[in-house]
């Protein structure tokens, strides 16, 4: 069997049993998951997608929402600008689309806040569309089971949708499934670390595991920490406007930080963002 059909077989027996994966699932549901997920782990957007997707079941009703309202419900999703794009792309397509995501990549992209990757994550998971997708995940895959190589390296955008693209077979359905079946595969049997080799569906025609398994050693994308940076200081300030009725004077945010300068630049970039305003009395708040 080829790559393509290992994987698409083993997807069929082994894929999650996520929400936004069910049938029935609209565009807007995966496009809504997209978003969520990007760099943010499976179990804590699983729940918010669930609360979301009840609440904000179409682009239109979630334009409706206040900002401050969705703001809240992102909760600690991570990343919270994320969330205004979604907000300012469920409006355009409201308003552009007749409240339908379009299917599209081009038409996709053109949204607010959606990039290449996300556009052809809608195209193939929400549509079913023939569309090479590529992530960290499906990237690791190939390096290893085409090309031979312990890791992918840095990204090559062009080279490495050719490469997936020359992976799928030319009908919709299939393609899509693979897609999504490389994806799965990288995220829990070819992971980056400790890869599970000997229950890969594709060790048998890996190109890595021919060449000895050869260690990865070039250029590694540097591992953010979290503790101190102003990513965690952001995240105070919003929890303190989040978890707040009214708005609130600027003691209540001093007394979410001790650096009295760190505070105060992420209170301004915060500002800057969309992601908090300050009223004519001095007062702090989420934007309405």
């Amino acid at each position: 069997m080829s790559l393509p059909d290992l994987v698409l077989d083993w997807y069929v027996h082994n894929r999650r049993d996520l929400p936004w994966r069910r049938p029935g699932t609209t565009p807007w549901g995966v496009m809504v998951s997209e978003f969520m997920l990007q760099q943010t782990p499976v179990a804590r957007v699983e729940p918010v997608w669930l609360d979301w997707m009840e609440r904000w079941p179409t682009p239109s009703a979630f334009a409706a929402a206040s900002r401050a309202d969705v703001l809240r419900a992102w909760g600690k999703l991570g990343y919270p600008r994320r969330v205004l794009r979604l907000h300012t792309a469920a409006t355009v397509i409201a308003e552009q689309h007749g409240d339908t995501v379009p299917s599209d990549v081009d038409a996709l992209e053109a949204l607010p806040g959606v990039g290449s990757y996300t556009a052809r994550a809608v195209a193939a998971f929400g549509y079913g569309r023939r569309c090479p997708v590529v992530d960290t995940n499906v990237r690791r895959v190939v390096a290893r089971a085409v090309h031979g190589a312990g890791d992918a390296g840095p990204a090559r955008v062009k080279a490495d949708l050719a490469d997936v693209d020359a992976l799928l077979p030319a009908d919709d359905v299939s393609a899509a499934a693979i897609s999504i079946g490389l994806m799965e595969l990288g995220a829990l049997v070819c992971t980056a670390r400790s890869p599970r080799c000997g229950v890969c569906p594709v060790s048998g025609i890996c190109a890595w595991q021919a060449n000895g398994r050869p260690e990865y050693t070039g250029p590694r994308k540097p591992v953010q920490g979290f503790a101190g940076t102003d990513r965690q200081v952001r995240g105070r300030l919003l929890d303190v406007l989040r978890g707040a009725e009214h708005p609130v004077g600027r003691a209540a945010l001093d007394a979410a930080w001790p650096e009295a300068g760190q505070r105060d630049r992420c209170l301004v970039s915060l500002l800057e963002d969309g992601l908090a305003e300050q009223l004519p009395d001095g007062r702090f708040a989420l934007p309405a």
